[in-house]
């Protein structure tokens, strides 16, 4: 017979550590038609902890759009000053218009422990590197052939021939930056790829670097003198 008896004293259950932690820039890439945007709206849904970014433009404001949620309108000369002042984490001219992600609010975010998603091409993915290497996590999304990207841009039934055809021509050279990314998600099926995407957000919000607190609870778990 054991002489060992069982503690009854020990709680069942102990109180949550509040570790507070750094949030993470998660940017997803890929080609038209491989999965990003869809990808991106079930994260946003399914994740409380994370929002999309919001972007400056100088384009003007279209009927319905709100200024702070749709984008930041802004006249160029506020925007040139910005990117003077190192106010943007990337920025592009496209058409004559200018486009970037403003610094100060994503800062606020990642600070406050809440996570920023950029739905973002792989130019933008490299500004960001250069810019905030320990902040951001990035993915590049694949398809699982080039005939299946194809058959996808045509079921969409959202282009004129002819604008598939350089949608497909512009993939081939996006494609080829996908070694520039942290991972890699072949996309064969939208909610497998989606599962993966959470996987890697969760991971790297254990990571070492961003819980701030870990140092101070781990000193409370150390036998008492």
């Amino acid at each position: 017979m054991s002489d060992h008896t069982e503690n009854t004293d020990a709680p069942n259950e102990f109180p949550r550590a509040d570790l507070k932690r750094r949030g993470v820039m998660l940017a997803l890439s890929s080609p038209s038609g491989a999965g990003k945007t869809t990808i991106t709206k079930k994260i946003l849904a399914r994740d409380p902890m994370i929002d999309v970014s919001t972007s400056a433009t100088t384009r003007q404001k279209r009927p319905g759009e709100i200024d702070g949620k749709d984008y930041y309108f802004m006249d160029e000369d506020e925007f040139k000053d910005m990117i003077d002042n190192d106010g943007f984490l990337e920025h592009a001219e496209v058409f004559g218009r200018y486009y970037g992600t403003p610094r100060k609010p994503v800062d606020d975010a990642l600070a406050a422990g809440r996570d920023v998603l950029f739905d973002i091409d792989w130019q933008g993915t490299r500004q960001l590197n250069d810019k905030a290497q320990e902040d951001l996590v990035s993915i590049f999304i694949l398809p699982p052939s080039w005939e299946e990207l194809e058959r996808r841009l045509h079921s969409r039934g959202q282009d004129s021939k002819e604008e598939i055809a350089k949608r497909m021509a512009k993939a081939q050279a996006e494609i080829s930056h996908y070694d520039e990314y942290h991972y890699v998600i072949i996309n064969y099926d939208i909610e497998e790829s989606t599962k993966q995407v959470q996987a890697i957000l969760e991971a790297e919000r254990l990571k070492r670097r961003r819980m701030a607190a870990l140092p101070e609870f781990v000193s409370s778990i150390k036998p008492q003198t």
